[in-house]
């Protein structure tokens, strides 16, 4: 029923470079392999409009046969050996849309050293082994794309290597992962608790039934490590990201920070400063009446600080079959556009060339530099006083101190907003709070982000 690629797959007419399709084999057939089938044969006369020839799927692997079958036809051969695709003489491309980090690394560098471009969605890949695979690329002379990686719909990988280019980045900060967004915005929205809103999602298809990547922020650090290597031209640094989820995160305090004039988002954020560069993904305070405050949902957004440009904002889905589609379809074309340039003219991996890559010192936690949001639990009678004289006695910075409001069922609560404050000097603050005898219970303290 199967033919095998090796012996099927005919050689494609001797036609001008320029004119003769890319021809791509990829490896997955699922979720984003599926969508981008149907968008490059629905679109296909526009996307060659766009590349100048034509861009063709010539070989797909899958390990569910029958299923990919099922989506591609009898027009395309199938195999359940990705090698065969990374090594094939007759593809140009690999689409790499199967995820993981071990079987996916050798397909890929398989692929390189064969000389085929890499285009690919796994963000997990490049965030482990990345340094790996764009040596082994620029080794090769060949491209290795990766917009579908990072906020799938959002071009922000090509706005920040092109777009703007002539900016000196100050910062990035994102809401990158939808999963966990769809749940903020379900404890917000509908006064859910942590629990119950992942439930939710799960039940819609926005968490896995293992959400752990998800929720413990790991899959935004992995988008956040590329996108700080393409804004300040250094390597990927994932094991160098502070990562904190929103597991702990309770319903209080979503509501807590409503009143205060805040919402709560997981953000990534990258910064970089004459101390070194941050690279943290945190649950934290946005102002309720900033843009960003305003991403629900399973949306996705990216804000960009440029000397230049100022702040730019870039909006869009986070997950899809086809939105994803669409930012690997983008690779492609720039792929096919590559002919005939040579690799100095052509868009640095990370925005950067190789030469002008700069290792810059990442801060640990308890040097980064923050304003604080605090819930206190106090003993009934106790009150603001107790917690503000101890913070005037201690002189931390202190922007606002007020009780919670519409908490029957709990011992009052004193809501505290500081200014900046070093998390060194904070964590030894929260020790001390936590002992003072006006303290009733466990203090809460969350960072906030003005995003000025």
């Amino acid at each position: 029923m199967y033919r095998d690629p090796v012996q099927s797959l005919e050689p494609l007419p001797s036609r001008p470079a320029a004119m003769r399709a890319l021809r791509v084999g990829m490896i997955g057939i699922g979720t984003v392999g599926s969508g981008t089938f149907r968008v490059l044969a629905r679109n296909q006369a526009e996307i060659a409009g766009r590349a100048g020839r034509p861009i063709e799927v010539v070989m797909v692997a899958a390990r569910n046969l029958a299923r990919a079958a099922g989506i591609v036809g009898k027009s395309v051969p199938l195999t359940d050996d990705p090698l065969r695709v990374a090594t094939h003489p007759d593809v140009d491309v690999v689409v790499e849309v199967a995820g993981g980090t071990g079987p996916a690394r050798e397909w890929v560098l398989a692929a390189i050293a064969h000389g085929k471009h890499v285009v690919t969605a796994n963000k997990a890949l490049l965030a482990v082994h990345g340094a790996e695979i764009f040596a082994a690329a620029r080794q090769h002379g060949v491209a290795v794309a990766y917009e579908g990686a990072v906020a799938v719909s959002i071009p922000i990988v090509k706005a920040l290597r092109e777009g703007l280019a002539a900016n000196r980045i100050e910062w990035v900060a994102g809401i990158i992962n939808g999963t966990t967004n769809f749940i903020l915005s379900k404890m917000r929205d509908e006064g859910l608790d942590f629990a119950a809103a992942l439930a939710q999602a799960q039940a819609l298809g926005y968490a896995e039934a293992d959400p752990a990547f998800d929720i413990e922020g790991i899959d935004a650090a992995h988008k956040l490590t590329l996108l700080a290597a393409n804004a300040f031209g250094t390597p990927v640094r994932f094991a160098d990201v502070q990562v904190e989820g929103i597991t702990a995160l309770q319903r209080m305090d979503v509501a807590c920070a409503e009143q205060l004039g805040y919402r709560i988002k997981l953000l990534g954020m990258a910064r970089r400063s004459e101390e070194g560069m941050e690279l943290r993904v945190q649950p934290a305070l946005v102002p309720a009446s900033h843009l960003m405050a305003h991403v629900n949902g399973s949306m996705n957004a990216v804000m960009v600080k440029g000397d230049a440009a100022g702040v730019t904002m870039y909006y869009g889905a986070g997950a899809g079959s086809e939105q994803t589609a669409s930012a690997v379809i983008a690779d492609l074309v720039d792929v096919a556009r590559l002919d005939g340039t040579s690799i100095t003219q052509r868009v640095p991996h990370l925005g950067f060339h190789a030469h002008a890559m700069n290792a810059l010192p990442v801060l640990p936690r308890a040097a980064v530099s923050s304003p604080h949001y605090l819930r206190v639990p106090v003993q009934t009678g106790s009150g603001i006083e107790a917690v503000a004289s101890w913070f005037a006695d201690r002189q931390l910075p202190v922007k606002q101190v007020t009780l919670a409001a519409g908490q029957p069922d709990t011992s009052p609560q004193v809501l505290v907003l500081t200014l900046p404050v070093r998390q060194a000097e904070m964590d030894l603050a929260l020790h001390a709070l936590q002992a003072h005898p006006a303290v009733a219970g466990a203090v809460t303290a969350l960072r906030v982000e003005e995003l000025a």
